[in-house]
């Protein structure tokens, strides 16, 4: 309930900023009673497109903790969070990039991600699952997984690829919408209910077609962020540690955060495509095809 509350909160405050942005920029509503206003559509679909890709990359580090209750560690309690600072903190210095938030979060669950809107303000956090079933070497690789998610500027690229489909999508469905509503149901003044139906259908089916293209670039940079991984922590390491996912039940991160857990939902045939990571045996496979 938590996790649901903080969702529409969250898109709400979204919803609003972005409304708020378009009467500050001037933009005329995109329907007329003579058709569509293509230019005011276009900045209507860029601003909620890339905007709300990007306000939620802006808050991704609030929401990630509100959503799984991490808390950052300010002073270690203990050698084990000592051990976690020291090795984030090493790691990123070798990568390049500022020192992150580190935090741990209560669960069961054997995950760890990484978030944060730029490389040197970002956040990365595990799970005592984690820390609990595996080896310090295993979860050194871990860690070296997620800084590289950071150095990569992978959360960015996601909020741009994101945004782009985003405004293509809402963009194009309306157009769908406003020629159905033109050619077939003759409405010449005004838009009808065709307009609204055909918009949301094809707004559901191209959404869909997007998030395809999301998804193979999400499961593309998680080869990369292990290769990151190997080479902060060692390639024996990050198999190792890969490995030890495989072996253990790992629940996916809430959906916001998902793509940058160390593991993701299992799926076979056509829900392959919609994974955010890649099957653990192709990614050992890559590593191993190293040498």
């Amino acid at each position: 309930m938590k996790r649901i509350l903080l969702f529409l909160a969250t898109n709400l405050a979204i919803v609003v900023m972005l409304s708020i942005t378009l009467r500050i920029l001037g933009v005329e509503p995109y329907l007329t009673a003579q058709g569509l206003d293509l230019q005011a559509l276009l900045v209507f679909a860029a601003v909620f497109g890339f905007g709300g890709a990007f306000l939620s990359l802006l808050l991704s580090k609030w929401s990630a903790k509100m959503a799984v209750g991490a808390r950052v560690i300010d002073q270690p309690r203990s050698e084990a969070e000592q051990w976690l600072v020291e090795t984030v903190r090493r790691q990123a210095r070798q990568a390049g990039i500022g020192m992150p938030e580190v935090a741990i979060y209560d669960s069961p669950e054997v995950n760890a991600f990484a978030t944060g809107w730029n490389k040197n303000n970002a956040l990365v956090a595990v799970s005592t699952g984690l820390l609990q079933s595996m080896t310090r070497d295993e979860a050194e690789a871990v860690l070296g997984h997620e800084v590289s998610h950071i150095a990569n500027g992978d959360m960015v690229t996601l909020a741009l690829i994101q945004g782009v489909v985003n405004t293509f999508v809402m963009f194009l469905s309306r157009v769908i919408g406003h020629t159905v509503d033109r050619v077939i149901f003759k409405n010449e003044e005004g838009h009808g209910p065709a307009f609204f139906v055909t918009m949301i259908i094809a707004e559901l089916i191209l959404g869909l077609i997007a998030s395809l293209i999301v998804m193979w670039f999400s499961r593309q940079r998680e080869f990369r962020a292990d290769r990151g991984g190997a080479q902060l922590a060692g390639r024996q390491k990050m198999i190792a540690a890969l490995e030890r996912l495989a072996r253990v039940h790992t629940a996916p991160l809430p959906d916001k955060m998902a793509a940058f857990g160390i593991a993701g939902s299992i799926g076979h045939g056509l829900k392959r495509l919609f994974m955010t990571h890649p099957p653990l045996e192709e990614r050992i496979a890559a590593l191993r095809a190293l040498g």
